[in-house]
């Protein structure tokens, strides 16, 4: 783990793999850090410079005050890849992180050569639900949201499984000001217009159980960039990434030789 210091925010990150490697970046989802990714780094294969990084307000990062702009998010990406020297990655971002992933190839077509947008949307939910859940978390803090919470990123059959209290576990430390703050910044965003422009290789990713971007809403996302790719994983709620890593390194990996950036 390292920190990198961006001035307003100090970004949590880690680096895994061939420090030489092509690099691969992977942004994590709403109320989670950097270690939702653990069980698909261990299955990809080598050459790749894996970078993670825990998000504003997440992990190990620093909280700065909220609300958050989608822009701020944006912009703290652009900001750690420049510090890190990174051009021509794959960007996976996984729901707000797929979001922060189109903002950043609109941006900076320099640092991003292909998107994988998993469990995500142009635009998710409705303003009105982000600012009732942000009330829900300043009044009730996020423990009041976290049993509703796991019905959206699990399936039934995991969420019966002993591993769900440590993803319930990590949803409830993350800090409330950062949760709520990441909730803002979410009913701020509608990136149709801006997405629909992009022109580079996409592959969508989508769990036929998730509750919160369900497989329609993440198509019609993907849909909007010409010549991407979808996957559907079964039995995977919104965080496919732990309940099925062996399918998601899986199409990853086709994803990243289909683009040649692995041989």
């Amino acid at each position: 783990m390292q920190t990198a210091d961006l001035g307003d925010v100090q970004l949590n990150y880690r680096i895994d793999g061939d420090p030489g490697g092509a690099p691969l970046v992977f942004a994590n989802s709403l109320g989670t850090d950097l270690t939702v990714w653990d069980a698909v780094v261990e299955r990809l294969p080598a050459g790749l410079r894996i970078i993670r990084y825990d998000k504003r307000g997440h992990g190990l990062s620093s909280c700065p005050p909220a609300p958050y702009s989608m822009g701020a998010l944006v912009r703290d990406a652009e900001r750690l890849l420049d510090h890190l020297e990174v051009r021509d990655c794959v960007f996976v971002g996984l729901s707000i992180g797929g979001m922060i992933a189109q903002g950043l190839a609109v941006k900076r077509l320099d640092q991003i050569r292909a998107l994988v947008l998993s469990n995500t949307a142009a635009k998710i939910g409705t303003a009105k639900m982000w600012q009732e859940r942000v009330q829900t978390v300043q009044d009730s803090g996020i423990e009041a949201l976290a049993d509703a919470v796991m019905e959206r990123w699990f399936s039934k059959q995991f969420r019966a499984t002993p591993e769900l209290r440590h993803w319930r576990d990590m949803l409830v430390q993350q800090s409330r000001d950062g949760y709520a703050g990441c909730c803002a910044a979410i009913a701020g965003t509608d990136f149709y217009t801006p997405t629909s422009g992009l022109r580079l290789p996409c592959l969508g990713i989508a769990g036929t159980e998730d509750g919160s971007t369900p497989p329609d809403l993440v198509r019609e996302t993907v849909d909007l960039i010409p010549g991407s790719r979808f996957q559907l994983i079964r039995r995977a709620g919104h965080i496919p990434c732990v309940e099925q890593p062996d399918e998601y390194a899986q199409h990853l990996t086709a994803f990243l030789r289909e683009t040649g950036h692995i041989g």
